[in-house]
């Protein structure tokens, strides 16, 4: 019998340990669908969450540091605390082949140009009126903190150069 409960037990672990990968389905310029499917992406669907904005932008990485990839869409829209639409950053978990919210942010920084996930923390390139600042943000206590300021106060090029590397 106890041969038995272990096994079953090691065969639970095993398949709730199957990669799991995030994609994003664009369905037209104000819908799209963040998609979790075991595998590398081309297996089963797991989970589909509805995202009824713009998109921007998209990438995958460990956010918060737990050792599973997230989720990172750039939105567009407003919020309840700052009503203007803008470009936003939602970062989604994997719970169970679940996709969940783990945060969905009404402002980080100044105007968010693109991002982009760079050793455990999400790069944003910002516009600040006319100047271009670059941030790295790691997971802190509720959602990203600013965790190290590449370059402020810059021309886009220099910017654009110093996110890219």
């Amino acid at each position: 019998m106890q041969h038995a409960l272990l096994y079953i037990t090691l065969l639970l672990m095993a398949c709730s340990m199957r990669a799991q990968t995030f994609s994003l389905d664009v369905r037209s310029d104000s819908l799209a669908y963040l998609v979790l499917r075991e595998g590398d992406g081309s297996g089963a669907l797991l989970s589909r969450w509805r995202l009824p904005y713009p998109t921007y932008g998209f990438d995958t990485g460990d956010v918060d540091g737990d050792g599973s990839t997230d989720a990172i869409v750039g939105v567009i829209k407003a919020t309840r605390f700052h009503p203007v639409k803008a470009r936003r950053l939602f970062v989604f978990k994997q719970v169970e082949g679940r996709i969940r919210p783990l945060w969905l942010g009404s402002k980080l920084g100044g105007y968010i140009e693109t991002f982009r996930y760079v050793d455990g923390a999400v790069r944003c390139l910002h516009k600040v009126n006319d100047k271009y600042h670059v941030v790295d943000y790691q997971w802190g206590s509720f959602g990203p903190s600013k965790a190290h300021t590449l370059i402020e106060n810059t021309d886009r090029q220099t910017a654009q150069s110093i996110f890219e590397n």
